[in-house]
């Protein structure tokens, strides 16, 4: 009897799903909805567990649920931003495509222009004082002991204004990737000295921080407003970019890929340690698709240019650069920007884990103006969840 009270006859989940017995039938034959047999009767019974989920689905569906689970997986825009912007194949910061201000501009005129439209230097400020402690663990990984850092600054003030203790953050998270004291050199140059680039090395790390900058509402990004939506501090909103970084999926491309043309270029048979290593270690294809870019990623296509113009003075970069185009071909792929930072830090000698430093120190300018943005409309971001499990019978 137990299992009675938890089935419905035909009428019964018609009723609750506000629909006719021949609907309620095509669900069935559609696979939206499951039948049972009842006994020596002939008459199906239906699940009450499943005949509630498939009505609170439809309830959701009829407010917009459905688009909004689309648009939480690479789809509909869920908010609106001036900051960048995705669009035919192109990164635009405020309408400017990134690929042209890689040219020549730093990074810190690039945070200019993604915090205010380059309406106010917020750079021309003193070097920022390194607290107590603030440098602490340097036997941990550079990512690690960024979130350290922000962790002890988040109680700081919340600011009226977070645009103007964005360069301090930024030179005390440069600060703690490279395990240095803080300095006003530009930042493109602190990364260099600290990894002795020489001057090509040092102005492809300038242009790959001013491409990494920005990538319109991607995980980390998307961590930071929410955090920001709360009222916390920028320390804070920082430190969730961060730990949403740290993950494989989101931070974890470069390192993986850097393994892919590591062991590729250990092998005897690069191609079929290629093949290897993307069957059973990374079946995502860390370094190559993105699903915004189907026509290829413009920051990786903009960086691979130029370390390909650098390839003839350097076999190891050669030797790189072919594993590169061999693994593209096998996996019917184009390379995405975690790729060219591999490439970038195995070839020049940088430390392991460099790329993800560059992708780190570059995508706070764009955390910031996305945190301060998401303050300035003074809206929580709190989105509703679709409930799908157990319902108390009655």
């Amino acid at each position: 009897m137990a299992a009675m009270n938890n089935d419905l006859s035909a009428a019964e989940a018609a009723r609750l799903l506000n629909v006719s017995l021949p609907t309620l039938y095509a669900y069935v034959s559609r696979g939206l909805l499951a039948s049972v047999s009842h006994g020596a009767s002939r008459r199906k019974r239906y699940p009450r567990e499943d005949v509630l989920r498939l009505a609170a689905r439809k309830n959701d569906a009829k407010r917009g649920g459905q688009t909004a689970v689309a648009a939480m997986h690479w789809g509909l825009p869920v908010l609106e931003t001036q900051i960048s912007h995705i669009l035919d194949g192109r990164l635009l910061y405020r309408g400017c495509d990134a690929t042209a201000l890689a040219e020549s501009a730093t990074l810190e005129a690039t945070a200019g222009l993604l915090w205010d439209d380059g309406l106010n230097d917020y750079f021309q400020q003193e070097i920022p004082v390194l607290r107590q402690g603030l440098a602490g663990a340097p036997d941990a990984a550079p990512l690690a002991r960024a979130m350290c850092a922000m962790a002890m600054l988040s109680s700081m003030p919340v600011s009226a204004d977070m645009l103007h203790s964005g360069p301090a953050l930024m030179r005390l998270l440069a600060a703690a990737l490279l395990s240095t004291a803080p300095s006003a050199l530009p930042l493109h140059l602190q990364l260099a000295r600290a990894w002795q680039a020489d001057v090509e090395q040092t102005e492809l790390l300038r242009a790959a921080l001013v491409l990494l900058a920005d990538h319109e509402l991607n995980a980390s990004t998307f961590a930071v407003r929410c955090v920001a939506s709360t009222g916390a501090s920028l320390p804070a909103a920082l430190m969730a970019g961060l730990a949403a970084l740290s993950g494989g999926r989101h931070g974890g491309g470069s390192a993986a890929a850097r393994r892919m043309l590591t062991q590729a270029l250990a092998a005897p048979d690069a191609g079929a340690a290629i093949v290897a290593y993307y069957q059973t270690i990374a079946p995502e294809f860390a370094g190559f698709g993105h699903p915004l870019y189907p026509g290829g990623d413009p920051r990786a296509v903009y960086l691979l240019e130029r370390l390909s113009a650098l390839s003839p003075g350097h076999p190891h970069l050669a030797a790189i650069l072919a594993v590169c185009a061999a693994a593209g071909q096998l996996l019917d792929a184009r390379p995405n920007a975690d790729l060219a930072l591999a490439a970038m830090e195995l070839a020049f000698g940088w430390p392991e884990g460099a790329g993800m430093s560059v992708f780190a120190l570059a995508r706070s300018a764009g955390w910031i103006a996305h945190a301060a943005e998401q303050a300035a409309s003074a809206a929580l971001i709190r989105p509703r969840a679709r409930y799908v499990g157990r319902h108390q019978s009655d």
